[in-house]
């Protein structure tokens, strides 16, 4: 099967009501959620996937960066296609690509992942499992997430505890779960973001506590979260909707 901009794997879904904001265009959290899953799909059609755990062997998302072109709404059909986008030392990329119903694209995203031993945390070379005509090691991509540094005016904090359903498999934060928390800090002040960079720095665990910080930039807002004295994550949110 031919897929645009060579990508390599796609599945089709529809935005339910439970994965919009109150203004009725889907969350970014929730594309996240959709976005994770059809990497896990391409990933387990290849055997790059859930099989790794058998050999202690994980995929950790270490950097996003998501863009809406326009926002779906309740109700309204999606495409989405994934596929690798080569190697850079110790990343892997993987680029998406989001159609509406007339195959017009509303949104993009690129994402860096790293492979770890589950037990040591020791980080893998990742084209030790990914087959080279879908991730090749000596190619990587002209969009690469950003590494984030801490900027702007702080003019709000707040600390949260984990929960339960913020966890994943591996009984670690999901990566959608902190973009959750970006959206709800924003919300607070009305503020809707349909464009987000984040990078994932180190895990949380149920019953920490988490600061979050909200920065104000030029143009958009940043958000960090910290436990303790260390970084779990740093965002850049832009192109805001009121």
């Amino acid at each position: 099967m031919s897929y645009p901009e060579n990508f390599q794997f796609a599945k089709k879904f529809e935005v339910g009501s439970y994965q919009v904001h109150p203004h009725g265009s889907i969350r970014l959290s929730s594309l996240a959620d959709l976005l994770q899953e059809i990497a896990w799909r391409h990933a387990d059609s290849g055997d790059f996937g859930r099989n790794l755990l058998a050999n202690q062997q994980m995929w950790v998302l270490s950097r996003l960066e998501m863009k809406m072109i326009q926002p779906p709404k309740w109700g309204d059909p999606l495409q989405i296609f994934t596929g690798g986008r080569g190697a850079e030392k110790l990343f892997a990329f993987r680029e998406f690509l989001v159609w509406d119903k007339n195959k017009r694209p509303i949104a993009r995203a690129m994402s860096s992942w790293l492979l770890l031993n589950s037990e040591t945390k020791r980080i893998q070379r990742p084209e030790s499992v990914l087959p080279p005509e879908l991730f090749d090691p000596n190619k990587k991509p002209a969009w690469i997430p950003e590494k984030l540094e801490l900027a702007g005016e702080k003019i709000k904090e707040e600390t949260i505890r984990v929960q339960n359903s913020d966890l994943d498999l591996y009984q670690h934060v999901n990566n959608t779960s902190y973009i959750r928390w970006v959206e709800n800090l924003l919300a607070e002040t009305s503020l809707f973001p349909n464009q987000i960079k984040i990078n994932y720095l180190s895990e949380c665990h149920a019953g920490d506590q988490v600061t979050l910080g909200l920065f104000r930039l030029e143009e958009g807002y940043f958000v960090s979260g910290t436990a303790g004295n260390k970084f779990v994550f740093l965002a850049e949110v832009l192109q805001l909707k009121t």
